[in-house]
C-alpha cells in the first residue's frame, strides 16, 4: 500500500526546527531558572522569526509527504504566516508572563507547538492528518487560555473552552466517518472523486455528514451559531493569549477550510455553499450588532472577530480562485490589523491593570504613539479607506458579488458602517475623554513601541500597496484549484 509513496521527511525541517526550539526554550526555563523571563520571549521570537526564513526554501516547491501533507506556495505562505503571527505574540508578552505569569517556558513552548498544528492544518490533504493537527492546536490553547490558574476567569474560560471543544471535535469526527462511510476514503481528492460519481441513496448521509463537519469547524473559527465560547474565553485569558485566540485560532480554521473544501467537496458544492451563506450573514449581523453593547476591550474583540468571520466566510461560501485570494488577502490584512490593535492594548492593560473600555480614557495624552496605531488598527478594521481593512474588504466584497452572492456583499456593507460605531467609542475615550485625576504619561516599553510601529507599517503597506502581497496570495491559492 506504501508502494510509490513519497517518505522524504525533509519537507518538515521547518516543524523539527518548530518542536527543537520549543524543546529548548523549556529546557532552558528548567535548567537555568534564574535567567530573565525576557529573554525566553526574544529567543522564541527570534527563532519563530528564523524559522520563517528558512521556511522560504520551500518556494515554488511542488511535493508531498505520503499524498497526507502536501508542501507547495499555499503552504509556505502559511508557514510564514503563522510564525510571524507566533513571534509577534511572543514578543509582546515578554513584560505580562514576566510579572504575571508562572512557567514561561512551557507558556512559550505552547505557543510554538500550536503554530505546528496550525500549520499542519493548512498542509493536510487527508481528514485524520487534519484532524489530528486541529486537535494540536486545539489542546494548546485550552491550556493557555486558562494559563493564569490563579485568576478565576482563566479557569472560567478555560473550563468553557475545552468543554465546548470536546463537543464540537465529537461532532466533527461524527461528520468524518459519515464522509468515509459514503467514499471509503478520508483523502480529499478520493472524496472528490467518490462524490463525483456517487449514488442518490447517499444524498440524507451526505447532507448530515457536511452539515456535522460545518458545524465542528463552525466552533473552531467562532461563526454563529457556534460561537457561544468566544466572549468568555477572550474576557478570562491573559490579554496576550486573547490575541493569539483571536489571530491564529481564526487563521488556521480558515487555512483548513480552503483546502477542505475546494478539494475534497467542490464537486458538491450546491449541496454545503447555501450553509456556508446563512452562517456568513447570521455571524456578520449578531457579531456586530452585539458588540455595540460591549464595555470590556476584550469582549468588544471578541464580538468584532465574529463579525469578521462572517466576512470571511463570504469567500468559503463563493468558492473560486479568485474569492479564495481575497479571502487570503483579507485574512492577512485583518490579522495585521488584529496584531496591531492587541499590542496596544497589551501595554495598556499592562500599565494600567484595567480592560475596561472606559479605562482607555486619556490615552492621547498620556501614551499619544499607543493612541495612534490605536486609531489606525480600528480605522482598518472597520475599513476605512487607506487602511488594509478598506482594499481587502473591498476585493473580497467583489469577488462574492462575482461569484453570485450580491445580498451577502451588501449585508457585509452595512455591517461594516455598525462596526464603526463601536470603533469609534473605544476611539472617543482614547482621544476626547480626559485623563483620570492625577494620571501622567505612561513610559511604553521600546520593545512595544517597536512593535507597535512595525504592525502599522504593515497595514498601510496593505492598504496602500496591495498589489504585490495579492500576487504572491493568488499564486499560492491556484495550488489549490489545479
Amino acid at each position: 500500500m506504501t508502494e510509490g509513496l513519497n517518505f522524504d521527511y525533509t519537507v518538515f525541517i521547518p516543524e523539527f526546527l518548530l518542536l527543537g526550539l520549543a524543546a529548548a526554550i523549556v529546557a532552558l526555563d528548567l535548567a537555568y531558572p534564574a535567567i530573565r523571563k525576557q529573554w525566553l520571549a526574544y529567543i522564541a521570537g527570534c527563532g519563530l522569526l528564523a524559522t520563517a526564513g528558512v521556511s522560504l526554501a520551500w518556494i515554488d516547491v511542488e511535493t508531498n509527504f505520503a499524498d497526507l501533507v502536501v508542501v507547495d506556495n499555499y503552504l509556505t505562505y502559511f508557514r510564514v504566516f503563522f510564525m510571524v503571527i507566533a513571534a509577534v505574540v511572543a514578543f509582546a508578552s515578554a513584560d505580562l508572563v514576566a510579572q504575571r505569569l508562572k512557567h514561561p517556558g512551557e507558556y512559550y513552548g505552547l505557543i510554538i507547538v500550536s503554530t505546528v498544528g496550525a500549520i499542519g492544518m493548512a498542509g493536510a490533504r487527508e481528514l485524520m492528518t487534519a484532524y489530528l493537527s486541529l486537535e494540536l492546536l486545539s489542546f494548546s490553547l485550552y491550556i493557555l487560555v486558562s494559563y493564569a490558574k490563579f485568576d478565576r476567569r482563566s479557569n472560567e474560560a478555560g473550563m468553557k473552552y475545552i468543554l465546548l471543544g470536546a463537543f464540537s471535535s465529537a461532532m466533527f469526527l461524527y461528520g468524518m466517518s459519515l464522509i468515509y462511510g459514503i467514499t471509503g476514503t478520508t483523502y480529499y481528492s478520493g472524496i472528490a472523486a467518490a462524490l463525483g460519481e456517487r449514488a442518490t441513496d447517499f444524498e440524507w448521509a451526505l447532507l448530515m455528514g457536511l452539515v456535522l463537519m460545518i458545524a465542528g469547524i463552525g466552533f473552531k473559527i467562532a461563526a454563529v451559531p457556534f460561537h457561544m465560547w468566544t466572549p468568555d474565553a477572550y474576557e478570562g485569558a491573559p490579554v496576550a493569549v486573547t490575541a493569539y485566540l483571536a489571530t491564529t485560532s481564526k487563521a488556521a480554521g480558515f487555512a483548513f477550510v480552503l483546502p477542505l473544501f475546494s478539494n475534497a467537496f467542490q464537486v458538491v458544492h450546491d449541496d454545503w455553499s447555501w450553509m456556508l451563506a446563512g452562517m456568513a450573514a447570521a455571524t456578520m449581523i449578531l457579531g456586530n450588532v452585539v458588540a455595540l453593547q460591549q464595555r470590556n476591550i476584550k469582549r468588544l474583540m471578541a464580538y468584532s472577530s465574529i463579525g469578521q468571520v462572517g466576512y470571511l466566510l463570504m469567500g468559503v461560501a463563493a468558492l473560486s480562485h479568485a474569492s479564495a485570494s481575497a479571502l487570503v488577502l483579507h485574512l492577512t490584512g485583518y490579522m495585521v490589523s488584529n496584531l496591531a490593535l492587541f499590542v496596544v492594548i497589551i501595554a495598556w492593560v499592562h500599565m494600567n491593570d484595567s480592560e475596561e473600555i472606559a479605562d482607555f480614557r486619556g490615552m492621547r495624552e498620556r501614551a499619544p504613539l499607543l493612541a495612534g496605531v490605536l486609531a489606525g488598527a480600528l480605522f482598518s478594521l472597520a475599513g476605512l479607506p487607506l487602511f488594509a481593512g478598506f482594499v481587502t474588504k473591498f476585493i473580497l466584497f467583489q469577488a462574492a458579488t462575482d461569484d453570485g452572492y450580491l445580498w451577502l456583499a451588501a449585508i457585509g456593507v452595512t455591517t461594516s458602517v455598525i462596526s464603526l460605531y463601536y470603533y469609534l467609542q473605544v476611539m472617543r475615550e482614547a482621544f476626547v475623554s480626559a485623563p483620570a485625576e492625577g494620571a501622567g504619561p505612561l513610559p511604553v516599553p521600546l520593545l512595544m513601541r517597536g512593535l507597535a510601529v512595525a504592525m502599522m507599517l504593515g497595514v498601510f503597506y496593505v492598504g496602500l500597496y496591495p498589489q504585490q502581497l495579492f500576487d504572491a496570495i493568488d499564486n499560492a491559492t491556484r495550488f489549490l484549484f489545479v
